[in-house]
């Protein structure tokens, strides 16, 4: 089994989603008392939201290359980013690490297409919706249609992840925004539905939602977990 260089802490709220579900799927096809080889470097997120919303991305994305070779000195054979957003600067990691990254829209990507669906709802911060590096790589790679919330949407969406979700808060009310805005995204024509944040699949599933439900951190998880054990 190779070892997995986890790159969290965006939250560590969705960082122990990704511990637990990639230990899960070890221990579902092995058994016993298999678990994953996996090393972890968490960052304090309160310094990476800053530059997020300064707009000092170039200096966000050196962060994580000096993070993804102190998962390498510490034994990881790839890098699993265990966040959407920061997949934005995400491209300078395979050089500075030598490590290969387990890219999150990929397998997420794979899994829709088996499932037979082209249109895509796509629910994130407002990075990951309005960029064009997530949707791009959805459309180029895959042959996926993108559909997003409208402004007003997107900022509710947002605004719920970073002041709610990313410090453990779940309520009601927010999960009834959140599906107002899927409703909006179906009527727009969404076919299925991405939770391109890794915290949403704290606030919503798909039994609350009218749309199949693809969850980023979940799906990104068991990729991870199988590349290790050499099944991808």
């Amino acid at each position: 089994m190779k070892t997995l260089g986890l790159l969290g802490g965006m939250s560590w709220e969705s960082t122990t989603t990704y511990y637990q579900q990639i230990n899960r799927r070890v221990r579902q096809l092995r058994g016993g008392l298999h678990s994953a080889r996996c090393v972890i470097f968490s960052f304090d997120f309160a310094d990476i939201e800053a530059l997020q919303h300064a707009g000092k991305w170039e200096e966000a994305g050196e962060l994580l290359n000096d993070a993804s070779t102190k998962l390498k000195l510490a034994g990881a054979d790839a890098i699993v980013l265990c966040t959407n957003t920061m997949h934005f600067v995400c491209q300078g990691m395979e050089a500075a690490s030598q490590l290969p990254l387990i890219h999150i829209v990929d397998p997420t990507a794979t899994r829709i297409l088996e499932s037979g669906h082209r249109s895509v709802g796509l629910l994130g911060t407002r990075f990951t919706m309005e960029k064009d590096f997530y949707k791009t790589r959805l459309a180029d790679k895959f042959g996926l249609q993108v559909v997003v919330p409208d402004e007003q949407d997107r900022a509710a969406v947002h605004s719920i992840i970073y002041t709610e979700l990313c410090n453990g808060i779940i309520t009601d009310s927010s999960r009834k925004v959140y599906q107002r805005v899927i409703g909006n995204l179906a009527a727009a024509g969404a076919e299925c539905l991405i939770l391109g944040c890794t915290e949403i699949g704290l606030l919503v599933n798909e039994a609350d939602c009218e749309l199949p439900v693809f969850d980023t951190a979940m799906i990104h998880a068991i990729a991870a977990a199988d590349w290790s054990m050499g099944l991808m």
